[in-house]
């Protein structure tokens, strides 16, 4: 499956075809050497990723979580980035808050907690600052095109998780929704603030070209702004309002980036 996921940036076939998945290297407790496994992952507020030690079940828990014990820091493949990360391990109150949203979300966490007769462990893994890294990642153009291919599969994920869940959303379906619109309110800021003005400096040319795409930032943080509005409406959220918001910020977001890829790559990708 490693080898698959790598292969395919992130995508692979069989039970876990469209699951959440990011490939997790620690280091061996004992050995030192690497390991890399699949695991499953939930977002959580900011920037950390959740992953429990389920080991399918299993009475022990698995050589993964072991290995990060003794050396917390971690090495994250999600398919299109890769960067190194601190992993916590959640205890107390806030252990039991987010395995109590991964149980609401999947049931079947709390049956492998039971099967295993043990308390699974939750870990959360933080990003170390800085850029992350990835496979082809080579040219700010290939940095951009690959942020907005992780915007895409983000919200791809997103909306089947709100088609497939019933009248109200989840604690983490909530969580999961807020995740995608703060990393795009983020992203969009960052090229207002940063790329644009670069770009206009050195290209004076482009100044149609950014303000369309200052002015379509604006239509998108309405629909950001309209489907939070929705997320947080109630205790659990109403599924079919977030699905009709979901799809209308998908259709304006594929239009705007894929007008910016045409814009902005080949710019981006010139020979300084």
């Amino acid at each position: 499956m490693v080898d698959e996921f790598r292969t395919n940036r992130g995508r692979v076939g069989g039970p876990f075809e469209g699951a959440r998945l990011l490939l997790l290297t620690t280091t061996g407790a004992r050995s030192g050497a690497p390991h890399t496994v699949p695991v499953g992952y939930l977002p959580d507020d900011g920037e950390r990723l959740i992953v429990i030690g389920s080991a399918g079940g299993a009475a022990r828990h698995p050589a993964w979580f072991h290995n990060l014990v003794a050396h917390p820091r971690v090495h994250v493949e999600d398919g299109l980035f890769a960067y190194d990360a601190d992993a916590v391990v959640l205890d107390g109150a806030e252990r039991e808050a987010v395995f109590a949203r991964a149980v609401e979300a999947d049931p079947g966490w709390a049956d492998y907690e039971r099967g295993s007769g043990r308390r699974l462990p939750v870990v959360a893994l933080t990003p170390v600052p800085g850029p992350p890294g990835g496979p082809g990642i080579d040219s700010p153009a290939a940095f951009l095109t690959t942020v907005h291919e992780s915007f895409r599969r983000e919200l791809a994920l997103v909306r089947a998780e709100v088609a497939a869940a019933g009248p109200r959303l989840g604690a983490q379906l909530r969580l999961n929704c807020l995740s995608a619109c703060h990393g795009l309110h983020f992203h969009h800021t960052a090229e207002d603030t940063h790329l644009f003005p670069g770009l206009a400096a050195s290209n004076p040319e482009l100044a149609p070209v950014l303000e369309r795409l200052r002015a379509e930032h604006e239509v998108v943080a309405a629909l950001l702004a309209r489907l939070e509005a929705a997320v947080r409406s109630d205790d659990d959220g109403d599924s079919a309002a977030v699905l009709a918001d979901v799809d209308a910020l998908i259709e304006q977001l594929e239009a705007h980036l894929d007008w910016e890829e045409q814009q902005l790559v080949p710019v981006l990708s010139a020979p300084l």
